[in-house]
């Protein structure tokens, strides 16, 4: 039979128990006893008649029924913590919170300045920023851990039900050197015999500099292979070889000279993926100042 009067304290020890991992932890996380939660959680698994944890000597397991529900409650927690920050946070941002999901590479030379100056004029806000993959930001974006994500395309993971990717901009990628290098090559052919210090394969930059590369048959490539911009610009800065980034992010570094190719290399287009429901007052605010003033909210 259907129940209207649902104990919320019992699935709020749920919660913590499926977050922290073992009783004794939540128990501490939450300031109450070890046995108040056992005993929230075995009224839980009583009043569904399912087992939600396996009990084991290292801790608290989650069964196949207790990683269902979690998936609804910590949706549901999350939208209890927004309801929260929409109902505290104030317009004229005396408080608040803001939290951005973005690559490094973009925020240094799409973002930095505007959080800067965003700081400057609501010193009031909480700021946070979180870099990662495109897969770990959406994840962060749909449980709310993030108000919205600013990354490349392509966008390549399923967004659930009213979340939106709206195109930013448009940058290039340059092969780039050190300045005083005595590099001087203009085409893809003369990187032949070069050494290239490139993204790791499988992202989606290297995969499309991979088909130029294909498309001039340009073989067995001295490659190193490097996890962010940010040491790929290291590592040319030491004379090491040729990188390749976005020429935004060296446009300003003296230390850096972009080659001048003949060939048109890959761009990236950059986007914010947001879903409006969830956005407080801050991230709005925010948005419409610093990133898109035609997104109406």
């Amino acid at each position: 039979m259907y129940k209207n009067n649902i104990n919320l304290n019992l699935y709020k020890d749920f919660y913590a128990v499926s977050k922290y991992g073992s009783l004794s932890k939540a128990a501490s996380e939450t300031y109450t006893s070890a046995p108040a939660i056992s005993k929230s959680i075995k009224k839980l698994e009583s009043e569904l008649n399912r087992e939600l944890f396996y009990r084991k000597s290292s801790g608290m397991e989650l069964t196949k029924y207790g990683k269902e529900l979690l998936y609804y409650v910590e949706k549901s927690f999350n939208n209890l913590s927004i309801a929260e920050r929409n109902m505290i946070e104030e317009d004229n941002l005396e408080r608040g919170k803001l939290s951005i999901g973005m690559p490094s590479n973009i925020g240094s030379f799409f973002l930095f300045d505007k959080i800067i100056d965003f700081h400057n004029k609501y010193n009031n806000i909480e700021i946070t920023i979180i870099t990662g993959s495109t897969s770990k930001l959406i994840g962060l974006l749909e449980t709310h851990k993030v108000d919205f994500v600013i990354d490349t395309s392509p966008i390549d993971v399923e967004l659930d039900e009213g979340y939106k990717v709206k195109e930013l901009d448009e940058v290039n990628y340059s092969f780039i050197v050190k300045s005083d290098s005595n590099t001087n090559i203009n085409s893809i052919k003369e990187l032949s015999n070069k050494q290239l210090i490139l993204p790791i394969k499988d992202t989606a930059n290297r995969n499309d500099l991979d088909q130029i590369f294909k498309e001039y048959k340009l073989d067995n490539l001295n490659v190193l292979n490097l996890h962010t911009s940010e040491m790929i610009i290291s590592a040319v800065k030491k004379g090491l070889g040729i990188g390749y980034v976005i020429s935004n992010l060296v446009v300003n570094d003296d230390s850096i000279r972009i080659l001048n190719m003949k060939e048109k290399l890959p761009t990236a287009k950059i986007n914010i993926v947001y879903n409006e429901r969830y956005l407080s007052v801050a991230p709005r605010k925010f948005i419409n100042m610093y990133i898109d003033s035609s997104i109406n909210f």
